[in-house]
């Protein structure tokens, strides 16, 4: 990718600890990059030359991000987590488990967190 844009892998290197660039990670840790970091590495490139620091063009970035956000599947996934969470207080209430505390025992620290990010999107 480096070679595509015109780069150094240092600076793919440091636009993804900064989150201009994302990554996948295989199973071996490789970081691999689609088509899409290659446009969007010209683009921050451009804005560079055009005297954007990175801390703007990062913002312009997640500016373009949330425009391009499609709201009705935004809408239809949090009607999907509803029903999953609600099938999950079903079972739970099954299980006998209606104290919180109890419920916290049984769910691992990632499960809490992903239901507290529900909640504040629910609420």
């Amino acid at each position: 990718m480096a070679d595509m844009a015109n780069v150094t892998k240092r600076t793919i290197d440091h636009y993804t600890r900064m989150g201009l660039l994302k990554a996948e990670r295989s199973s071996s840790n490789y970081r691999y990059y689609d088509m899409d970091s290659v446009s969007r590495l010209h683009y921050i490139e451009e804005m560079k030359k055009n005297h954007m620091s990175l801390q703007e063009i990062k913002l312009k970035l997640k500016e373009q991000e949330i425009e391009n956000v499609d709201v009705q599947e935004l809408k239809e996934k949090i009607r999907e987590l509803e029903l999953d969470v609600s099938a999950i207080v079903s079972l739970l209430k099954e299980k006998g488990l209606h104290n919180p505390e109890m419920i916290k025992k049984h769910l691992s620290h990632e499960s809490l967190s992903l239901i507290q990010s529900l909640l504040l999107l629910l609420l």
